[in-house]
């Protein structure tokens, strides 16, 4: 049992645990759900981790303190996200690698929308505070282009586009092997049946589409940079599909690349956004925007691809054009 003790107090009725903790801490059902899976409570001095346990009425609760639990480390400096734009109604920012966008269940670290409230920018509200402006989102390890909200205007505008996939956009990466020609991926994407920290392929999941266009090879013809489209949202998408297609992203350990097959270091995982495109929320007018990789991919991409036309590859119109059309 973890000390000291913060509260104790009976039960008085039946309720799932992390309900009678969100009433009596007056947090959300999130923060409770997370303490009691840390083992932050016991009932009948036995210290229990299942949020949907229901005391038997008459129970002593104890609920320890856990204030450090939820103090998150601050942001570091090369974790930092660049801001590109910005008016009344949205922010376009650059996303480094490393950097959570917002808080979910397990998290200590800053986030994303932590950053931007607590360096002043007003941020559209939602149902869940953590989660303030986030109208899409990228994966932890990848870099590169998002827009927030800074109104329930902007916000709802957004969401709407990203749902109709007027608003999207285009990703680059580094793969191993190379892919043998342009595809596209039409394949619903569950969680992994055995790591319930990736996605797979499977039957029963959510519909999921996406399109890889092939770029350029490397010296060696081993690896191969691509281009990315998505037609769905869903999480770990190109990592999935990638997967499934028996390619893996450089760095992506979690999805089964093995960094010393490079022969040189793999910082992170090589998948960025470099292009982003959406109708103004407020005056409708086509907008977009384009996130040169970072120098870690760059670094990573000069030593692999040495190609004259190598340079000409991270332009916004010519990645754009590869999905012309595209369906």
């Amino acid at each position: 049992m973890k000390t000291p003790i913060l509260k104790t107090l009976q039960v008085e009725s039946k309720e799932r645990l992390d309900a009678i903790l969100a009433s009596v801490l007056s947090i959300s059902r999130r923060e409770a759900k997370q303490i009691v899976e840390e083992g932050f409570c016991a009932v009948n001095a036995r210290v229990v981790t299942k949020a949907s346990l229901e005391p038997t009425v008459g129970s002593t609760l104890e609920i320890c303190e856990y204030e450090d639990f939820f103090k998150k480390t601050a942001i570091e400096s090369t974790l930092v996200p660049q801001i590109l734009y910005e008016d009344e109604g949205v922010i376009v920012l650059s996303k480094p690698s490393g950097l959570t966008v917002h808080e979910g269940s397990g998290t200590r670290e800053s986030t994303l929308v932590d950053w931007l409230k607590q360096n002043g920018y007003t941020l559209a509200p939602s149902d869940d505070s953590a989660r303030d402006g986030i109208v899409h989102r990228l994966d932890r390890e990848t870099s590169g282009l998002m827009v927030v909200a800074k109104t329930e205007e902007a916000a709802d505008g957004l969401k709407v586009q990203f749902k109709d996939k007027s608003a999207g956009r285009y990703y680059v990466a580094i793969i191993e092997p190379p892919i043998k020609e342009d595809v596209v991926v039409d394949a619903k994407i569950a969680r992994h049946p055995k790591n319930r920290i990736k996605m797979s392929v499977q039957k029963e999941g959510r519909e999921a589409k996406s399109a890889f266009k092939k770029l350029l090879l490397s010296d060696n013809q081993r690896f191969e940079l691509i281009a990315a489209k998505l037609f769905s949202g869903r999480t770990h998408q190109i990592r999935a599909h990638l997967a499934h297609l028996g390619r893996d992203i450089l760095g992506d350990d979690l999805y089964g690349f093995k960094s010393q097959n490079a022969k040189i270091e793999i910082p992170r995982v090589m998948l960025h956004a470099a292009v982003l495109y959406f109708y103004h929320p407020l005056t409708n007018k086509k907008v977009g925007f384009f996130d040169t990789p970072p120098d870690d991919f760059k670094t990573v991409f000069s030593r692999l691809f040495t190609k004259e036309n190598s340079s000409e590859i991270f332009d916004q119109e010519f990645i754009s054009s590869l999905f012309d059309g595209s369906n």
